[in-house]
Formats: C-alpha cells, structure tokens, sequence
C-alpha cells in the first residue's frame, strides 16, 4: 500500500528512490512491485535512462487497504479549532467525507469512533477565548499558495516569504523568510496584511518541524542570564527534573557532583528564588550570596510561623 501510494502520489520513482523512501532493499522493491502486478494493480516499469516504476495513467486506488487502528488515526490528525481559525474547516470537512467515502464499509464508523475517543485541545487553561488574530486567514492563505506577502509588523513594513504556521499552546507563529534569513514571527503582532500576486521558490531543505524545534530552544536557552549553586540531598537531585527548567535541565545534571553540588541555569534570582523553595529543605544554596539570604531570610519566616 505504501509503494502505490507513493508512486500514485510522485507520479514515478525509481527503484533506488523507493528503496529509500521505504527503507527497504531495491530487490524488496523489485519483488513488492511484481506482487503488486499479480494482484491486478497497474504498475509498470518504464525502461532506459532516468525510467522507473509508474501505475497506469488515471489509476487511483482506494483506502480498502486499511486496517481499523489506520483508520481511525486518519481522523485523529485534524485539529478542528486550528483549522476553523485558519479559514480552513470545511475544505477539511469535505476531505474527511471523501476519506470516509474511500472506506470499505466495515471501516465507515472510523470517523465517528476516533471523535468519540479522542478530542484535542490545544490552548492551557485560564487562557481567554480571544477570537484568532485577523493576519491569520490571509497567512494561512499565503502558506498554502507560496505567495508572498506585504505585511506591517511591530509598525514595520516587510515583504515576506511565508513557510508555515505554528499553533503553540493557542498562539499562532509563522516561519518567513525574510532575505536569506529564516525567522519566527508572532502572528497577533502583524497589522495589515497584503498577500502579493507573485510566488516564489520554497528551499527544498526546508523543514519546519526542526526549524520551530531549534528555535523554540535557542529561545528558552536565551531566557535562562543566570548561573546558581546548589547542594541537593539524594531526594533532592530526584526533585531536580520536576523543578528546573527543561532547557537548564540536561546541563544541571552533568554538573552534578558526588556531594550533591549542582550547577543551575536560571532566568533571574526571583525565579531561582521561587524554584529553590519548592525544595524545601532538600536544597542549600551556595551561590550567589544575595540568593542565600533570600532563601534564609524565608526559611526564618517559615520557622517563625511553626513555632
């Protein structure tokens, strides 16, 4: 199913291409590609240089070939409320009925049995149900066509080459090019929004899933201006992953000492402050001095109150 599908979907490939694409050897390929023959799938093989496998002109094959748990994951990979803010919901819609179509019968509750099971919701909570940002259409719009765009941001006029959008946690991001840089780019602080009746050429090497990875690293590495020393009890180096940041996370654990002396990456001291009382008394502060005295000064306090 996976080799029709690609080869329904390319067009043609060649053997070296398909064994790759599957990771599988050419001869699995030579010898899928025969079965599939047998079986009545059109598939053929076009001779000479630059030739390979193609499927007769016009043949397209129908989703018989899927199992109940492919099915119903097929119904899972939409997100209603991200596509209904990109002005996307009922060509969405209209997929998922042609989808559902293509079943075979015993598959055709797919749809109803994934919704039923699983509902994603994106945004955290206590977060207001803001109507999706006006820029958001006729960026998604952009994305889609590899159309330029015109577009105010922070006051600023920029021509941009939209990429792709990101929803984080309820709030929309594009990845542009802008010159030869690729940059992030918060979709609520764009104003006026003009999509340019010009395309242009995607960079082949593109790949957003790693690109928004990267950046949403370098970023949460690039909040963290501050260094503090700790000693941990054995509970305490236990308590570690659940109270630093997960960028500061992998570097404190590497500092790690025998005596439990760790080094910790912070954002500033009054949230060094507010992670090192979340130890209680599993933690000494050794440095900096002013954050030893915040921590005493509330152990005190906290002494005070208990007495």
């Amino acid at each position: 199913m996976s080799l029709v599908l690609l080869l329904q979907g390319r067009g043609g490939m060649t053997a070296a291409e398909l064994a790759e694409e599957l990771e599988v050897s050419e001869r699995t390929v030579h010898r899928d590609v025969l079965a599939l023959s047998e079986a009545g799938v059109p598939v053929y093989a076009d001779r000479g240089r630059g030739g390979g496998y193609r499927l007769l002109d016009g043949y397209r094959t129908r989703l018989t070939g899927l199992g109940r748990a492919e099915a119903e994951a097929l119904f899972l990979s939409g997100v209603p409320a991200a596509l209904r803010e990109m002005g996307l919901e009922e060509v969405a819609a209209t997929a998922r009925l042609k989808a559902a179509a293509a079943l075979s019968p015993a598959l055709r509750d797919a749809p109803e049995v994934a919704a039923q099971r699983f509902h994603l919701d994106a945004p955290g909570w206590f977060v207001p149900d803001d109507p999706p940002p006006a820029a958001l259409a006729p960026l998604a719009r952009a994305v889609w066509n590899d159309q330029r765009v015109s577009a105010l941001y922070r006051d600023r006029r920029r021509t941009l080459e939209p990429y792709g959008l990101v929803l984080k946690a309820g709030a929309w991001y594009l990845a542009a090019r802008l010159g030869t840089r690729f940059l992030i780019f918060r979709v609520h602080r764009f104003g006026e929004i003009s999509v340019l009746p010009e395309s242009f050429d995607r960079d082949p090497g593109f790949d957003l899933a790693a690109f928004w990875a990267g950046q949403s690293a370098e970023f949460s590495r690039s909040l963290l201006r501050d260094v503090v020393t700790l000693r941990l009890s054995e509970r305490g180096l236990q308590m570690l992953r659940h109270v630093a940041d997960p960028a500061a996370l992998d570097d404190a654990l590497a500092s790690a000492r025998p005596d439990g002396t760790v080094r910790l990456a912070v954002e500033s001291l009054e949230v060094a402050y507010s992670q090192v009382l979340r130890f209680g008394p599993e933690a000494e502060v050794l440095d900096p001095p002013e954050l030893r005295a915040m921590v005493a000064e509330a152990a005190a306090r906290m002494s005070a109150l208990y007495e």
